[in-house]
């Protein structure tokens, strides 16, 4: 099942296991529990530290399999073949189940393992998810330091009715002690928030006692990353308060337009990122969105969401976009029971449905491609009279069988039977007449719009909510710069993002050399 080369890989890395693993198979007689067997017993033969057992009919979904080491009670158990995306899952699993240390904050460590109660967490992911192996691996990581949590990952694809019965649309989706207890990515930090409703409260406090920065980076992307970098490398007090550390790039599936990166995936250049980040004397403050912006005497301020104040010389936001949603009812009722906006994540569990893509652009044209294989029908429903997207996907597009393209359409109410979608109302705009498509899935490509609500009123935004900026990231208020997706600057690309971050990161070390400047007797009488 594993190549030469990745068996190679994974021999070394399991070189730094300290202790036993022991691994247990559930196994029927399905091919799915064949593939996974083969799986395991090539992982045994990576490792004189790896022993396998199987047992049959003993309760447990089948196939899974659960990881343990003698002496320790650990709950942590795989259902389905941890391949694709969660293949990394499972080696760091390994290596933590065998005694490797973690990377995690010391000071995050102990508050997991201080967590008490029992909890048992499911997390259903599919193989083709970016977003899920964060969850994964955090819920992992949480049951081998703490015993009272137990985890199981199940690949949604695998148990198809399991997923149905529990109206599952959306992964990651993540059950507590049998209850959705959350969708979408989650590290460990915003898991332990969650569950310790007092960590947000210390942290705010312990936050808002940190000295003023000399550049506070608001956001995490590409633009925030650029801007600390170059910040750091300047020697200057620097800080980034990130809601999520990646921003948009972890949503996003390949990147093959990343100048001497050919290729790779959003959620690896965000932790490419984060390492380069935390390379340099920059405090990483996460899960902190910001609410307000404020000049308070000497400094600027940016309140948190969280409680947290904190204060800088300058400050660069590079807050980035969020997907644009179709505003229509209906919509926010069934977001996660059928409403979608991640084609590759969510896809899977649509197989065999019939479904709709919003948005005719490259975005939603390659989402109707993807979708087409696993998918009944496909419905493409686009606003404008014709299609955005490159002709080469155009052709690709019409060449599928199951696939109906709408031009001329507006979107007008997402129906459900109040637990998940069962039809999209649209509008013809050339007859004006409403037609009703009867599907279980919406899947909405439509654009992005600025995370910039919050700064209405503070400095100058464009008719689309973008931060005016000129040549140099300056901002409308002084000492306030910004740069990436959520500017007027053309063209939404990483690359450029970056490029503007360190633009604005230099503009922002230049305003505080000249605003720090002693002034001339000849300024003085001016």
């Amino acid at each position: 099942m594993l190549d030469a080369n990745l068996k190679t890989q994974l021999k070394a890395y399991l070189e730094r296991v300290v202790r036993p693993i022991q691994i247990t198979a559930s196994v029927n007689d399905s091919p799915k529990s064949r593939e996974m067997l083969e799986l395991l017993h090539e992982l045994q033969d990576a490792s004189s530290k790896i022993s396998l057992s199987e047992s049959h009919d003993d309760g447990e979904r089948a196939p899974s399999f659960a990881l343990t080491t003698p002496g320790q009670d650990i709950s942590l158990r795989f259902a389905g073949l941890p391949m694709g995306h969660e293949f990394t899952s499972l080696v760091l699993a390994l290596l933590q189940v065998g005694g490797h240390p973690s990377k995690l904050e010391q000071a995050v460590i102990e508050q997991v393992r201080d967590l008490d109660g029992e909890m048992t967490f499911e997390t259903y992911f599919s193989l083709s998810c970016q977003n899920c192996p964060d969850v994964v691996q955090a819920l992992n990581l949480m049951a081998v330091l703490n015993p009272n949590i137990k985890h199981t990952a199940i690949d949604g694809a695998l148990f198809q009715q399991e997923v149905d019965a529990r109206q599952v649309m959306s992964v990651p989706t993540i059950f507590l002690n049998g209850q959705v207890f959350g969708q979408g990515r989650m590290g460990v930090e915003e898991i332990v928030a969650k569950l310790d409703t007092g960590a947000a409260h210390r942290e705010a406090k312990k936050l808002s006692a940190e000295a003023p920065f000399e550049v506070l980076i608001v956001g995490g992307g590409p633009a925030g990353a650029a801007a600390a970098v170059y910040a750091a490398r300047k020697g200057i007090r620097t800080g980034v308060a990130a809601e999520r550390f990646g921003g948009q790039v972890l949503d996003t599936m390949g990147i093959e337009n990343f100048i001497s990166v050919p290729h790779t995936e959003g959620p690896k250049l965000a932790q490419a990122l984060e390492t380069h980040v935390r390379e340099n004397d920059v405090k990483i403050m996460n899960l902190q969105k910001a609410a307000e912006l404020n000049r308070e005497g000497d400094h600027f301020a940016v309140h948190m969401e969280s409680g947290a104040v904190l204060k800088a010389k300058t400050v660069i936001l590079s807050t980035g976009a969020r997907w644009r949603q179709m505003g229509v009812p209906g919509e926010d009722i069934y977001r996660n029971k059928g409403v979608a906006y991640c084609p590759h994540c969510d896809g899977p569990l649509f197989k065999g449905k019939r479904v709709a893509v919003i948005g005719g652009g490259n975005s939603g044209v390659e989402a109707a491609i993807d979708l087409a294989g696993i998918v009944k029908h496909v419905t493409l429903i686009e606003f404008d009279t014709k299609l955005r997207a490159d002709a080469v996907l155009q052709r690709k597009l019409h060449s599928l069988p199951n696939v109906t393209v709408l031009v001329s359409a507006r979107s007008t109410e997402v129906k459900g039977d109040g637990q998940k979608v069962s039809g999209l109302v649209y509008e013809n705009r050339v007859t004006g007449e409403h037609h009703t498509i009867d599907l279980e899935g919406i899947f909405v490509q439509i654009g992005l719009l600025p995370n910039t609500d919050w700064l209405k009123g503070t400095i100058d935004l464009s008719p689309r909510g973008e931060i005016v900026i000129d040549g140099h990231g300056q901002t409308s208020l002084p000492g306030v710069f910004a740069a990436g997706d959520c500017t007027t600057i053309p063209y939404k690309q990483i690359i450029i993002a970056a490029g503007e971050g360190a633009k604005a990161s230099l503009s922002a070390f230049d305003y505080l050399i000249r605003s720090s400047a002693p002034q001339t007797e000849e300024a003085k009488a001016a």
